[in-house]
């Protein structure tokens, strides 16, 4: 008898319970604290998103239940203000902490949630507590409930809600540390179009690509499981319509829900077993280095990226291309011909990032997870070198 040979393949779930898409993120959030029974909220959010009247109507909503905030979280996730957010949620006493805004707000809040966990209150104790606790997110620590738990409310499609783990930065070495605790995802996350009518329109338009980073990255590894391309093909379609959508009509609340849905079909690819690569790895680096907006990296280092893999995974490009619309096109070429039509930039140059510090760079990409799991192996600072050169 034959034998035949199998590839295995894992779908791994995290701690999030539920998925709220389309209900007003007020009526949601009210739902969600009394059906855990929640009686302290602690709001979480930053100076530009605390202005706003969605987080300010969310806030008159929960009436008695409210017992403060911080808005001091700024972008790129400091170390102080992670350490100042936990210490304000601690003399609340909360029993929930409610998220409300981008990436930057809701990865401060699971790193908030790791120190108040354990206690930590300096940048020492946070540097050693970079880790990741577990291998996938479908783990529970045999103390998960005694984690403080969040609720999420994005106001981009950066897609921070939707994961287990969060960068941190540490200003001082100018780097990102990875926290990876599968109790920190949220319990709730609460999707809602009008609450990133707000949102200025460049920020929600590059957090779209860097969602359209996640399903190409995801769709360009090769022998992975089906449910990858499924997903990644319906993230990909409802992002590539919808944000030239949302651009021409800034108040379309169905494109905005189609950019939110094919975000959050993007990032669930990681429960498929499916990982980023060099896109992010760099990304993350330019970021702490050199305080560049993440839906900014995608913008203009993904079509580098891609150009850089298409020696290893050809068919693979070409799903992606004919998944945005672009049967035919190079997937490089469909990606750089949408972010420019969205106004945003293309080349390195364009956001802030100096030439002289490539070297510098691409010494600490070869640190990052990211870089390990790129389909054509990176492994010498000259190939990221060579990324960096070709996109600037």
């Amino acid at each position: 008898m034959e034998t035949t040979i199998m590839t295995p393949s894992f779908h791994f779930f995290n701690a999030t319970e539920r998925i709220s898409f389309g209900e007003p993120a007020v009526t949601a959030v009210l739902k969600e604290v009394e059906r855990t029974g929640s009686q302290r909220v602690f709001v979480l959010g930053s100076k530009s998103i605390e202005a706003t009247p969605s987080y300010q109507a969310i806030v008159r909503a929960l009436g008695h239940r409210y017992v403060g905030q911080f808005s001091g979280i700024t972008a790129h996730v400091p170390q102080d203000c992670v350490l100042a957010g936990a210490r304000a949620a601690l003399a609340a006493r909360a029993d929930v902490l409610l998220a409300i805004g981008g990436g930057s707000v809701i990865d401060a809040t699971k790193v908030m949630l790791v120190a108040l966990k354990l206690g930590l209150t300096t940048r020492s104790e946070l540097h050693d507590a970079a880790v990741f606790a577990a291998t996938d997110g479908s783990a529970r620590p045999n103390d998960a409930a005694d984690w403080l738990r969040m609720i999420a409310v994005p106001t981009t499609l950066s897609a921070a809600e939707f994961t287990w783990f969060a960068g941190c930065s540490d200003t001082t070495a100018r780097v990102k540390e990875i926290f990876g605790y599968p109790m920190t995802a949220p319990r709730a996350v609460i999707v809602d179009p009008i609450v990133t009518l707000d949102t200025p329109m460049s920020l929600f338009l590059s957090s779209g690509i860097k969602a359209i980073d996640h399903a190409a990255e995801f769709m360009a590894m090769v022998n992975v499981d089906p449910c990858v391309d499924a997903f990644g093909t319906a993230a990909l379609a409802l992002l590539s319509k919808g944000l030239p959508r949302v651009l021409a009509d800034p108040k379309d609340l169905e494109a905005r829900l189609d950019c939110q849905r094919g975000m959050a079909m993007s990032i669930r690819i990681l429960e498929f077993g499916a990982r980023v690569g060099a896109s992010h790895a760099i990304g993350h680096v330019f970021g702490a280095h050199a305080g560049v907006g993440h839906g900014y990296t995608s913008c203009v280092l993904l079509p580098a990226v891609m150009r850089y893999n298409k020696a290893v995974n050809a068919p693979k490009q070409q799903m992606i291309a004919q998944a945005m619309g672009c049967a035919g096109m190079e997937a490089a070429d469909a990606i750089e011909q949408l972010v420019i039509s969205l106004n945003l930039p293309t080349r390195i140059r364009d956001v802030g990032v100096k030439r002289e510090d490539f070297q510098v760079i691409a010494d600490k990409v070869m640190h990052d997870f990211g870089i390990k799991n790129n389909p054509r192996p990176v492994t010498q600072t000259s190939q990221v070198l060579e990324i960096l050169e070709s996109a600037w």
